[in-house]
């Protein structure tokens, strides 16, 4: 992991300017989380202290702090996919991965988190499945998603 971080600060030295949030977007984007010593990589690239970066990193909800599971599911709980029947797909998904929103199943395959809007709303309740969205999915469609992609290799392994 050490290596993958250096490589990616290296390259964000190249850049014409780099802020606190474009350099934590880009170890995230790489990395798939903000491991520990990014957050003073950040600081020492940017100039500033670990502790504004800390505080930038951790304002937004965006950012994680440890890896992901090898499928990151992510379901809409905005307003419109909300009236459309979200909780009943999020409790789905619960279910049939056996772990909660905002958290990771015990077996690392996945991982469950909330968005406040996927800009789908007329295509609502949305889910993002390792980055492929699904719209008007209804509590019966996730098990098919969630076995197709138990059976398939992960996103970031």
């Amino acid at each position: 992991m050490a290596t993958a971080l250096a490589d990616v600060i290296a390259a964000l030295k190249k850049e014409s300017e780099v802020t606190v949030l474009s350099a934590l977007i880009e170890v995230q984007e790489q990395l798939h989380y903000l491991p520990p010593e990014s957050i003073p990589a950040v600081a020492e690239l940017t100039g500033l202290s670990v502790n504004d970066v800390y505080t930038v990193a951790t304002f937004y909800t965006h950012f994680r702090f440890s890896p992901p599971g090898e499928h990151v599911v992510e379901a809409c709980w905005g307003p419109s996919c909300h009236l459309r029947g979200a909780s009943e797909v999020m409790a789905a998904i619960e279910k049939a991965v056996g772990a909660t929103f905002d958290s990771d199943t015990p077996d690392g395959k996945f991982t469950l988190r909330r968005l406040s809007c996927a800009g789908a709303c007329g295509h609502g309740p949305v889910v993002v499945l390792d980055h492929k969205m699904r719209g008007n999915i209804g509590p019966a469609d996730v098990t098919a998603f969630v076995e197709q992609a138990r059976k398939s290799g992960g996103e970031h392994h």
